[in-house]
């Protein structure tokens, strides 16, 4: 069909309006097109020459600064200092070998480890630094920046490191940091990438361990620029790294510090615990080490030592060291019969020495026996005769029932790497461990804390101080973190009998306040600071008819491993108790002699909160308790530091 004029028209002014849009788009597009090129040409053309030559953008890893840890009170258990060190860079010297020697003039340096390092510039990168010496003093730090000129490749830095600034005092509650181990990421699964930086530390044990993810913090990130050789260029930017939470434990710094000072010398574990929350304040194991030994590379010999020590100062015996609880355990079952119905305060044992259940006779301390004896004088006097009958009423069910409601035989979650749950025997135990029926002896022996049952001084002290509360007290270690509290249920109570308990606290009070009890030359000349405990002796051997007929051998007689264990638990003050302690000296002898006194120190030390005046003391024992306490170890608590900055390195 032929178009009009009119069509032809309207048509080429449509045309002419597409093409001037058509155009406008071609223009600007070409303009954007030229400012982006001379952008990138002209603007940016020093970096795309650097990228030109292979470079590339490399994320490296910050490590984050590990969180402290404190006391109740403020004090810093575990903090970072600084700490100086030397690196080379090969690629800043000639000759490799002068430095060095100047070096090992300057500073002393192991000829050994020197080899190892040599071969280790050798074996990497030439820019790739390398630490030669760790731990400088700040005068071998100061000589080697005096002779920097003479000193090509070698660059004096700054680091941190973990400190324990009380020593070997919380080496059992703490623990210590070390280099990731080689398998530690297939042993816990951590696959933080935190753990590829070199000399990156983590916590091994203990605290350190337990709350290793609060205390790691998170780490950052920088972004760098590196050529095709791994050469870093220039860091473009970097996201910091958060450090870690700081942890306020329930241990008191003095109080662990007086523990510690006084099992000095002695094979030990002790716990103190809150009667009121059951925070731990004191958990210490004697001997103790150093924790900072190994922040570091440990010697074989050092290390060798420790474990080579017949007092195992690895072990953690208050938590992880388990023992026949001995007469400590009478408590346990003298509630068990009193819960049950099975005695009366006024229900009466004769004690001649030894009973004689089937065709075995058991025999108690005190060989020519206590006569006739009542609950109260039964524990007061700690007679075994009075328990081996009691124990037959009862039954190890029952008694076994009664000691987990006490807290033995239980693993509590702390954040400690060991924490032993000990033995509650009962007759299906036995058959399923030993494929034989549970017979009357078995009970005797478990009524006096020996046989198969076995408890660690945590658990000892759970048990005291749910006696002395009447209160189901969880142990606890933990006060805060990063400030905030925290949280704990009130303990129920134990649904025990409040007579009962007041019957069991009252023999326990005349332990150490009768002149009879076991442990009366522990007693507290005031009434204010009363204690109430219990002795226990744990045999670690047999003895035989013959020795008995011919009489027990001491044991100062005896090769130190062959001597009994000494135990004491106690609780203070009696009439309002705050804190109840659990004493074990392994080897020691009798518990009276040796834990008792160690306890009543401990429970006098958490009650006036300093060095025991000796007017607490019975008089014929002040004299000798000054001297004691003027030579032991005792440190000066350091200041609490003013706020979270100036106590980080």
């Amino acid at each position: 069909m032929k178009r009009t004029q009119k069509e032809i028209e309207d048509s080429a002014r449509i045309i002419g309006r597409r093409s001037v849009i058509v155009g406008g788009l071609f223009v600007g597009t070409s303009a954007v097109l030229a400012g982006r090129m001379r952008y990138l040409q002209v603007e940016r053309a020093e970096d795309f020459r650097l990228l030109a030559e292979d470079n590339r953008i490399s994320i490296r890893v910050l490590p984050p600064e590990r969180g402290l840890i404190f006391d109740r009170t403020g004090v810093l258990l575990a903090g970072n200092e600084p700490i100086y060190r030397i690196t080379f860079v090969r690629e800043d010297v000639d000759d490799v070998d002068i430095v060095l020697e100047r070096l090992s003039q300057i500073v002393t340096l192991d000829m050994q480890a020197l080899e190892r390092t040599r071969a280790e510039i050798f074996a990497v990168r030439p820019w790739v630094p390398v630490t030669i010496a760790d731990r400088l003093s700040w005068e071998e730090m100061s000589s080697v920046a005096v002779n920097a000129p003479a000193l090509p490749g070698v660059n004096p830095e700054v680091g941190l490191s973990r400190a324990y600034p009380m020593g070997a005092d919380f080496a059992h509650v703490v623990g210590y940091v070390r280099n990731v181990p080689e398998n530690y990421r297939e042993s816990t699964g951590d696959s933080d990438p935190v753990l590829s930086i070199p000399d990156f530390q983590v916590g091994l044990l203990n605290v350190e361990e337990g709350l290793e993810e609060t205390l790691r913090g998170s780490a950052g990130t920088k972004r760098v620029e590196v050529n095709a050789n791994g050469r870093v260029m220039r860091e473009l930017d970097r996201d910091p790294a958060i450090a870690g939470g700081d942890l306020q434990l329930t241990v008191d710094a003095g109080l662990q510090n007086y523990v510690e000072a006084r099992l000095a010398g002695e094979s030990a574990g002790v716990v103190v615990i809150d009667c009121q929350s059951g925070e731990i304040q004191a958990l210490a194991s004697a001997p103790s080490y150093d924790p900072s030994i190994f922040t570091r590379p440990l010697s074989s010999v050092i290390y060798n030592g420790l474990l080579t020590d017949p007092y195992r100062p690895l072990a953690n015996k208050a938590s992880q060291g388990l023992y026949p609880p001995g007469s400590t355990y009478k408590m346990i079952v003298a509630l068990a019969a009193l819960e049950g119905g099975f005695i009366t305060p006024e229900d009466t044992v004769r004690c001649s020495g030894s009973i004689e259940v089937g065709n075995r006779r058991f025999h108690c301390w005190r060989r020519g026996g206590h006569g006739r004896m009542n609950l109260l004088e039964g524990l007061s006097q700690s007679c075994d005769v009075f328990y081996y009958e009691l124990a037959q009423s009862v039954g190890i069910e029952n008694i076994s029932a009664m000691a987990l409601r006490l807290g033995c035989g239980v693993s509590y979650e702390l954040p400690l790497s060991s924490v032993a749950q000990g033995l509650v025997p009962t007759m299906e135990w036995k058959r399923q461990r030993y494929g034989e029926d549970w017979v009357v002896g078995d009970t005797l022996n478990a009524s006096i804390g020996q046989g198969f049952v076995l408890s660690s001084p945590l658990q000892l002290a759970v048990m005291t101080a749910r006696i002395a509360s009447g209160r189901a007290l969880v142990p606890s270690l933990v006060l805060s973190v990063d400030g905030v509290r925290a949280q704990r249920d009130e303990a129920p109570d134990l649904g025990l009998d409040p007579e009962n308990l007041a019957l069991v606290r009252q023999g326990m009070w005349r332990v150490t306040n009768n002149s009879r009890g076991t442990a009366y030359r522990s007693r507290v000349m005031s009434e204010e600071f009363t204690i109430a405990g219990k002795t226990g002796t744990s045999q670690v051997r047999n003895i035989s008819p013959a020795e008995r007929v011919t009489g027990v051998i001491r044991n100062a007689d005896l090769p130190w491993e062959r001597r009994d264990h000494a135990l004491f638990v106690g609780f203070a003050p009696f009439d309002n108790p705050r804190y109840a302690v659990s004493v074990i000296v392994e080897h020691g002898g009798g518990g009276s002699a040796v834990a008792a006194p160690i306890g009543r120190d401990i429970l006098l030390r958490a009650q006036v909160g300093d060095v025991p005046p000796s007017e607490l003391y019975p008089v014929s024992q002040r004299r000798g308790i000054e001297e004691m306490h003027r030579n032991l170890p005792i440190r000066e608590t350091p200041p609490v530091p003013s706020g979270r900055e100036p106590s980080r390195a």
